[in-house]
């Protein structure tokens, strides 16, 4: 058979079954997940610590809300107005004010704020732990840089609270 009674033998709709084709398979090879797989394994996503700090949010039971969020572990994140995804809760740090007296001895005393029992406001570090892809520019958590000061939401079943990144740690 000659080259020319082989071409005969497509048509139009073999030509479009196999572009189809062509683009599921490059679907495939540039899905989010393998591209995630391949920078884990190059050592280009690691484990970060990120530091949130929330301050002055109102909540009738602050201790309460704190509990449940250390109860499920995990809390979604939103960056920049973008999910971000979930990431692991570790610990929920007390960062309410201290009031500093120096007494004439010399000695510094501590003591925490009164007005705290009056006033039902949150003012927590909430340490969490998550994959990141780490480059020369900084992390990148979902397609999003996050540096000290970047304004986050963190997202659980019974809040919603904003906050401040405070700090970043690569493991």
């Amino acid at each position: 058979m000659d080259l020319g009674n082989r071409l005969r033998g497509f048509s139009a709709l073999d030509a479009t079954a196999g572009l189809i084709a062509l683009g599921a398979l490059g679907g495939v090879l540039w899905s989010p997940k393998l591209t995630n797989a391949l920078a884990k394994a190059n050592g280009s996503v690691k484990s970060v610590q990120v530091m949130v700090d929330v301050r002055r949010v109102s909540a009738a039971d602050p201790e309460a809300l704190v509990q449940d969020a250390l109860a499920s572990g995990r809390t979604s994140i939103i960056i920049r107005n973008q999910p971000a995804g979930s990431v692991k809760l570790i610990r929920v740090d007390d960062i309410n004010r201290v009031l500093v007296q120096v007494q004439p001895d010399g000695s510094v005393v501590t003591a925490p704020d009164p007005n705290r029992a009056s006033v039902n406001d949150l003012n927590a570090r909430f340490v969490l732990e998550g994959d990141a892809t780490v480059s020369k520019s900084g992390v990148v958590l979902a397609g999003t840089k996050l540096k000290v000061g970047t304004p986050v939401e963190l997202e659980g079943a019974l809040y919603r609270l904003n906050g401040t990144v405070s700090g970043v740690k690569v493991q």
